[in-house]
């Protein structure tokens, strides 16, 4: 079975490209499903099953998205063995622009929104700096000079990702980006495997559930801003 992470800051349109690619995917045969990691509560379950996709939820509630992700995701390929898929797309939901649930050896994908900004890129890290493709959405509502600075700013903290815009809409990019899919690579198991780079470290009082404030109350992993005299 061949294995995709995509991950995205919120609303980029992650649930849309990923429709369109295994809407051209299927059309060649690929049995694709889907596992949809988010945080309290999605309607994308419904996307994927009015359009026949094989589909898993999993919500993360009070833990990080992407610690959540990461030690369920072994779980997700031997989901998709057993239900016979020949492609399975992992959807991670990037909250925080600071996730990494990109994993060596597995085609990485990052969804950016021209509406964010033109300096966007730079406020993402490894979830796009880390990623093998940079795919591009809701370049329709935006000048082409708009669309030009920003493919310019994602090449720059990211030159080596192949850089493919999509519209979710009319799904134009979609059939690019499911030959990227396609070509992916294998992954009968991700025992061992590795991440492309370390998970948000956080474990402190308030982690543990402690809602008081004050650095009496403060306690583990806490890190103290400088401000100027």
């Amino acid at each position: 079975m061949r294995f995709v992470t995509v991950a995205g800051p919120p609303s980029a349109g992650k649930t849309s490209v990923i429709l369109r690619a295994i809407e051209s995917l299927a059309a060649e045969g690929v049995r694709a499903g889907v596992v949809k990691f988010d945080c309290i509560s999605t309607h994308d379950r419904d996307l994927f099953e009015r359009a026949g996709v094989p589909v898993a939820v999993g919500l993360a509630g009070n833990l990080c998205p992407d610690h959540f992700y990461v030690v369920n995701v072994q779980e997700s390929i031997a989901w998709g063995e057993r239900a016979g898929l020949d492609l399975l797309v992992c959807e991670s939901a990037g909250l925080c622009n600071r996730c990494a649930p990109h994993i060596r050896g597995v085609l990485a994908v990052c969804v950016v929104d021209h509406l964010a900004g033109v300096d966007t890129p730079k406020k993402i890290g490894p979830m796009l700096t880390m990623a093998d493709v940079a795919v591009l959405t809701k370049g329709d509502i935006v000048s082409q000079a708009e669309r030009e600075v920003f493919s310019f700013r994602v090449r720059q903290v990211n030159p080596r990702a192949v850089v493919v815009p999509v519209n979710g809409l009319t799904g134009q990019g979609g059939d690019h980006l499911a030959r990227l899919f396609r070509d992916a690579a294998e992954v009968p198991t991700l025992e061992g495997a590795q991440l492309r780079f370390s998970m948000p470290a956080a474990l402190c009082s308030y982690c543990l559930g402690q809602r008081r404030i004050g650095a009496d109350f403060q306690m583990g992993n806490v890190r103290k801003m400088e401000f100027p005299a």
